[in-house]
């Protein structure tokens, strides 16, 4: 009998910690450092996947995702060494999605062509704004024009590549994000990336935020105005939403992220780096140690990972329902029935579908556009007892 994670499907992050600077938006664990040992850290990273395929013998791995941080800093060797001993280690799919993040300012002709030939398939560029003083004001080091070429360069490399922007900016209009994004649909390959700015605690913004010094954000209506009109260039041009911010031409969805989506189960290696793994008919939380000196001093002592929690049927269903209902297919009420033990409530769901934030397709539940705004009022509502 096929366990609930084959469902989602299995998956490996790996994360590298390093950026030149820390965005004042970020509250990823990135750290800024001058001096990397990077061949301890490629040491490091093929003792941790040996770690990681004892566990998980027998298993079919669909994607690689090098995330951070800023994983187009790490040495190509790096990267190659890393995809190599993937390959050693686990069967892959015959597709197996090799994901690289980039940021403008450190993608080379050649560095690029040497993480291609290293075995990466698919990069994820973060451009983030296509204006010089948006770029600056959410801290990034590169220009609109490093952006484009940058861009350039890694379509010149690979066939699949994606980008990210940050919308819902400071003192930006509606009519502004919609010339920004028409022009982003004009560069787009088949995926993008779209994500409103959100003030997170223990970030710079978060700082600025709450001494009062953060002006010009969006109120409700301007949001959901900016979120409407982003679905809405997005079909037109193609790239419909399969999940809340991302888009993507049919087939060329962010396999990666639909693991995650569809909780399937994931390795984390690499400072910080969360995972799902299914051992013995138990799911079980993991998490790495977050500060880089420690978890590279940490694998040499075969303690990379802080204790795991083992997540129960409750837990469970409530995280599957948290990261599918954010794609546009929805969730199986069966399968979280089969994980919770009871069924979602039909007095809730009839509530909501009455309200015009859920729709229900045979046995799937898929929350509408409407819906998609207050998602997680949505997801509470469901949850409550």
């Amino acid at each position: 009998m096929a366990e609930d994670w084959e469902q989602g499907g299995f998956g490996l992050y790996i994360h590298w910690p390093f950026c030149e600077a820390k965005c004042p938006y970020c509250d990823f664990n990135s750290h800024v450092s001058r001096q990397i040992d990077q061949p301890a850290w490629c040491d490091a990273y093929l003792t941790e996947l040996d770690r990681a395929a004892a566990e998980t013998p027998g298993r079919v791995l669909r994607s690689v995702f090098f995330g951070g941080g800023t994983p187009s800093l790490m040495a190509p060797e790096t990267v190659g060494q890393v995809i190599e001993k993937i390959r050693k280690n686990w069967a892959c799919a015959n597709d197996l999605e090799i994901t690289l993040e980039a940021n403008p300012g450190s993608v080379e002709a050649g560095r690029f062509r040497a993480f291609r030939d290293g075995g990466v398939n698919r990069i994820s560029m973060g451009i983030q704004a296509l204006n010089d003083p948006d770029l600056q004001k959410l801290g990034r080091l590169h220009s609109t024009d490093e952006a484009l070429k940058a861009f350039e360069i890694a379509r010149a490399a690979f066939d699949r590549v994606s980008f990210d922007l940050i919308y819902a900016r400071q003192g930006q209009s509606l009519a502004a994000w919609r010339a920004e994004l028409e022009q982003a649909l004009s560069l787009a390959v088949d995926h993008l990336s779209l994500y409103q700015l959100t003030i997170e605690q223990g970030t710079a913004f978060g700082d600025r935020y709450n001494a009062g010094k953060l002006r010009g954000l969006p109120d409700e209506d301007l949001s959901a105005d900016l979120f409407t009109l982003t679905q809405e260039l997005c079909n037109e041009h193609g790239l419909p939403a399969y999940e809340v911010s991302n888009h993507a031409r049919d087939g060329a969805q962010s396999r990666h992220n639909l693991i995650y989506w569809r909780y399937g189960d994931y390795i984390g290696i690499g400072p910080g780096a969360h995972g799902r793994l299914t051992m013995r008919g138990h799911r079980y939380a993991t998490e790495c140690h977050s500060n880089p000196a420690r978890w590279l001093n940490s694998v040499q002592e075969a303690n990379s990972e802080k204790e795991r929690t083992r997540l129960d049927t409750g837990d469970q269903a409530s995280e599957f329902l948290l990261m599918g209902l954010r794609l546009k297919e929805g969730v199986s009420r069966a399968r979280y029935e089969k994980l919770a033990g009871r069924p979602l409530s039909p007095t809730k769901i009839g509530e909501l579908t009455q309200m015009g934030m859920l729709c229900t397709q045979g046995d799937k539940i898929i929350v509408s556009e409407q819906g998609f705004m207050i998602l997680n009022a949505v997801i509470a509502t469901l949850l409550e007892d």
